[in-house]
């Protein structure tokens, strides 16, 4: 091994975080292609990364009770990450949203006198501003990904700079209505998440089914969950075709998209796709969730726009004849849905494109 390879370690929680770390480590490669990148994250990482630590993807649960069943994974995880510090000690870390567990890969990187550059800002703007101050004592600079979140750091003291959104790379531009009524189905990419949404999405696709014989309905299957975990939930509802589509082809010719809150509601934005958000916790999950949230939207469209352009379904108001309900006037309506395409496609303008290459050229100045 070459003494002088500069080393980065990059720490991802999450599918979409594992995804944004692959496409910073071809940015990073593209630049200098003597790099040498560690990571612990998901398989995106593990196929891209020089060294893969420990698959830290899947680990974490969801609301404020889950994780709590994943700390055996978790501590092994950090018990990797405090080895390599040690071992094979990194010239910058760049942990990537997951605040959770990433706040503490940033304190503990901060006290070996390690540069951090924090790539995909936590949602400290939804909830828990408090957390913003922690970041400040041991974040080097934050990379973020929405500007109106540039003016939150710089008021925190935290150095900032808006790179772009990484997702704009990955999509292929917005294509055209499918000829036949397509309805799609997102429940999210975590197991707990997609099992609590699953029963309520499919039930609400049977509803509309019942309205319009003549839709068709693809439930959308991320790489890191099998197709077998479907197969209880489907079992009933045959006639609902299932897919991965890697390359978009059949998500961005949808009528209307039916999913849970997150980065599939900023997909279909930027594909301009009408959307139903909808998201339901654990009873004490959400109580706690209330006393926390700050802003009056979920959904990132919505959070963009400052007012409601697509429904939101929270908590009890998820429900099978709520999703028929929304679903109905965008399904019968080609004018409606045409004004909704473009007001989401509008706020494509408010993002900016090479979120990866500029975090890369960051992340190298950070340690030139």
């Amino acid at each position: 091994m070459r003494v002088d390879m500069r080393h980065i370690l990059i720490v991802a929680g999450d599918p979409s975080a594992d995804r944004h770390g692959e496409a910073l480590i071809t940015a990073l490669k593209k630049r200098d292609a003597s790099l040498r990148i560690s990571a612990l994250g998901g398989n995106h990482l593990q196929k891209s990364a020089d060294n893969f630590l420990y698959p830290l993807v899947g680990v974490g649960g969801f609301g404020f009770w889950e994780p709590l069943m994943k700390l055996p994974q978790l501590w092994k995880a950090w018990a990797i990450f405090k080895n390599c510090l040690m071992k094979d000690r990194p010239d910058i870390v760049v942990p990537i949203d997951y605040y959770g567990f990433n706040v503490h890969i940033a304190q503990r990187s901060r006290q070996f006198k390690i540069p951090v550059a924090y790539f995909v800002s936590p949602q400290v703007w939804a909830s828990r501003p408090g957390r913003i101050q922690k970041l400040a004592a041991v974040v080097s600079k934050m990379l973020v990904i929405f500007p109106f979140e540039v003016e939150l750091y710089k008021k925190a003291g935290i150095p900032v700079t808006f790179v772009g959104h990484p997702l704009i790379e990955r999509l292929p531009p917005p294509g055209t209505e499918a000829s036949v009524p397509t309805i799609g189905l997102l429940p999210g990419s975590r197991r707990g998440i997609a099992a609590r949404h699953l029963p309520i999405l499919i039930q609400g696709a049977e509803l509309i089914k019942k309205e319009f014989p003549q839709v068709r309905c693809v439930l959308f299957r991320p790489e890191e969950i099998e197709e077998s975990f479907y197969t209880p939930f489907l079992k009933q509802s045959s006639w609902i075709e299932m897919t991965t589509d890697p390359s978009y082809e059949i998500r961005r010719s949808l009528w209307v998209a039916l999913g849970v809150s997150g980065t599939a509601s900023l997909e279909n934005m930027l594909l301009g796709i009408p959307m139903v958000i909808m998201y339901k916790l654990s009873f004490l999950s959400y109580w706690i969730a209330r006393t926390l949230i700050r802003i009056p939207y979920v959904g990132i469209p919505n959070i963009l726009a400052g007012k409601p352009i697509v429904p939101e379904l929270i908590q009890d108001q998820a429900t099978p004849e709520h999703l028929l309900e929304t679903a109905r006037p965008i399904l019968s309506d080609a004018l409606h849905r045409k004004t909704i395409r473009d007001l989401l496609l509008s706020l494509r303008g408010t993002l900016q494109e090479g979120g990866s290459s500029r975090a890369a050229e960051e992340i190298l100045a950070m340690i030139a």
